[in-house]
């Protein structure tokens, strides 16, 4: 059991919510303690409705509609119409482990008690995740401020019986999948439509779910960079403690310990005898340490980042019941996220960078130290991996495009009064890609360096290479005679 109270989730829990909600492994629950905070600020929305003061996103429009006041007997018509009226999403929805982290952390943002909302509707977000409903919510449309208006549209239209939503591989009209799951539809009061609008959790649950998948790809990286050291007949001089103590960036550090303990063991100096003289190796092989560790460094800002942002109120305005004071902001901006994620995007284009650059050097008979050119059986009448290079430069090609900072543009919406926007949930889509680009050109080192081992009768890698060499194995069997690779690098 998970109970939300508006804490920070990291990663991990992230990673857990996205895949262990609804099979059963996590069930998700509103604390207490976060019901009573949400009662709290509940009151003071109720008084300042009954006493018609002027305060934006109860009693007035929305946007550059601020100074439009609502009469009270409009307020329950004024939400419902934000939430019809901004669904306004398209393209490709979301899968459904992102669709969990969005519910999931709008629940958790709602449990802070700074949104003036009943609890009942952070309690319902928590129903949908349990029973398996997903919101139908579409990729496209947001620009991360006033948060991902678009998106979490679609979300509260589920919510209150509308829009669409996957209930058990099923796509059906929301109240049809609210029904079969036994949840009754939300009837929204004051404020309550644009608490669940106002918000980064799209662009946060895509961004995190990709970094998540990026942690363990910056890992991968050294195993297959150190495979393909080894099948290079490289040297892992370059990795010594004392070079990195000199220069002590923490990612450099660990990469270069890693890379130190996975070729423990493997005594390549027999094969290097034969081998044509170099007095040290290419910057792809002897900068890992280097490269990888800033990459970490980069993701690990990002990490960070989203942390914080799990656990902090994101809408506007937000309630303070201590005072009673209800204060416009603009928490809603996602311009820490954007950066992060491009940031991170940047990181990654630079981590398949290096990888490709080994690919080429595992393939091209001029700078592989004597493997069969392009690693093929029958150099000539095979092409080996020739055109896995190639898919490899096509990946990171795109990789580079999308590296484009995203939160450098700005386009203002809303008459104006939205004058300067994040572009997150831009950045965070093309984090997603590149991330995916990136796992196949570590799949396709990986197979590469495999493949090559095969040539280097004169050693045997040491434990921890050797075991990833033969679970590389029993996923693709060598290559002999060719075959379409693509299968074995998507099984990868």
């Amino acid at each position: 059991m998970l109970q939300l109270s508006g804490q920070p989730l990291s990663l991990r829990q992230i990673a857990t919510i996205a895949d262990g909600v609804p099979s059963g492994s996590v069930r998700i629950q509103i604390a207490p303690a976060a019901i009573a905070q949400m009662d709290a600020s509940r009151d003071v929305v109720r008084r300042v409705a009954e006493e018609c003061l002027p305060v934006y996103g109860i009693n007035t429009g929305f946007g550059k509609l601020c100074e439009v006041r609502i009469s009270n007997g409009e307020l329950a018509r004024l939400q419902l119409n934000l939430v019809r009226s901004h669904a306004c999403g398209l393209g490709t929805p979301l899968s459904e482990p992102e669709t969990r982290v969005i519910v999931a952390l709008r629940a958790n943002t709602l449990a802070l008690g700074y949104s003036g909302v009943r609890p009942v509707v952070a309690q319902t977000l928590t129903l949908l995740l349990n029973r398996g409903v997903h919101p139908v919510i579409p990729s496209k449309g947001s620009v991360g401020a006033s948060g991902d208006l678009a998106p979490l549209a679609h979300l509260a239209l589920c919510l209150i019986g509308e829009g669409e939503a996957i209930y058990r591989g099923e796509r059906l009209a929301g109240r049809a999948a609210l029904e079969r799951a036994g949840i009754e539809p939300i009837r929204l009061e004051a404020k309550e439509g644009l608490a669940l609008l106002n918000g980064t959790q799209a662009l946060t649950a895509v961004g995190a779910l990709a970094l998540w998948r990026a942690t363990r790809l910056a890992g991968l990286a050294d195993v297959s960079g150190a495979m393909t050291l080894l099948a290079l007949l490289g040297t892992p001089a370059a990795f010594d403690q004392r070079i990195h103590a000199a220069r002590p960036h923490p990612g450099q550090g660990t990469v270069a310990a890693r890379l130190r303990a996975l070729l423990e063991a493997s005594d390549v100096a027999p094969a290097r005898r034969t081998a044509p003289a170099r007095v040290q190796d290419a910057y792809s092989l002897r900068c890992m340490p280097q490269v990888h560790g800033a990459v970490r460094g980069a993701l690990r800002f990002a990490a960070n980042t989203v942390e914080i942002e799990t656990g902090s109120a994101t809408d506007n305005p937000l309630v303070f019941a201590e005072s009673g004071d209800v204060l416009s902001g603009g928490n809603f901006h996602g311009a820490p996220l954007a950066l992060a994620f491009d940031t991170a995007a940047i990181a990654l284009t630079t981590l398949a960078g290096i990888a490709e650059r080994r690919i080429d050097r595992l393939v091209n008979p001029d700078l592989n130290q004597g493997l069969p050119a392009f690693l093929a059986a029958h150099p000539g009448v095979s092409s080996g991996f020739m055109i896995a290079h190639v898919a490899a430069v096509s990946l990171l090609n795109e990789c580079k495009v999308l590296a484009h900072p995203a939160s450098v543009d700005n386009v203002p919406t809303s008459g104006g009064q939205e004058d300067h926007v994040s572009m997150g949930m831009t950045a965070a889509l093309k984090l997603r890609t590149i991330v995916e680009n990136g796992e196949y050109i570590a799949a396709i080192e990986l197979l590469a360096a495999a493949e090559a081992l095969r040539y280097r009768e004169a050693f045997e890698p040491g434990p921890e290479l050797r075991r990833v060499r033969d679970r590389i194995r029993g996923i693709a069997p060598p290559l002999g005679e060719d075959r379409p690779l693509s299968i074995d690098i998507e099984n990868v």
